[in-house]
């Protein structure tokens, strides 16, 4: 009795197989990085993991790094997506709480971790970066604290870019040299920051 057929490695254009597909190809990429890092991670392993083709990642992604920057943008919308509702100093601390534990407990975190360390050597991962994931989110997010000062829920005293840089870059340096993100330490962003002051 002959052997079951395996599945096609060659996904065709348009149908349900290449979502399939693309996603084994970003769930191989996020569970490969967690075993084995930036380094380790190759286009030939991801292949071998997500059962495609090494011609199919490539008709799809130039690189690991797009394959990453594809995952973190979807697990990013996922675990902790800017508030779209009218915001307030609670529903920016709880974004900043999700944030926190994305970084330090999610798996996925580490695509954000890896590709910020890879920027800082590589001017092209940099870019692809910023122009995907960072600028597109730190848009969003700049738009949250616009539209929670003009509707008098906080006032902070710096502009927006600087107030979101305090905000979200002691979380960023705790996850980066792998220490635990103090108890308290969003509450006290988020209190000295956001608050407005008494008159």
């Amino acid at each position: 009795m002959p052997a079951a057929s395996p599945q096609p490695r060659r996904p065709r254009s348009g149908n349900r197989r290449d979502e399939s597909a693309r996603l084994a190809v970003l769930h191989a990429a996020d569970d490969l990085l967690v075993e084995h890092g930036f380094g380790g991670l190759t286009i030939e392993a991801i292949a071998r993991h997500a059962g495609v083709a090494k011609q199919t990642i490539y008709r799809w992604w130039p690189s690991k790094v797009e394959i990453l920057l594809d995952t973190l943008i979807e697990d990013s919308e996922k675990r902790f997506p800017v508030p779209a509702e009218q915001p307030t100093v609670e529903s920016v601390r709880a974004y900043l709480r999700d944030f926190a534990r994305f970084l330090t407990d999610d798996p996925a975190g580490k695509v954000l971790l890896a590709l910020i360390a890879q920027s800082q050597h590589d001017p092209g991962t940099a870019e692809s970066f910023r122009e995907r994931y960072l600028g597109p989110r730190r848009d969003q997010e700049r738009a949250l604290l616009a539209r929670g000062v003009e509707a008098g829920a906080f006032a902070p005293e710096l502009g927006p870019d600087a107030a979101l840089d305090a905000l979200v870059g002691p979380i960023v340096y705790c996850a980066l040299t792998g220490s635990a993100v103090p108890d308290g330490l969003v509450d006290t962003l988020t209190e000295n920051l956001l608050r407005p002051r008494p008159s």
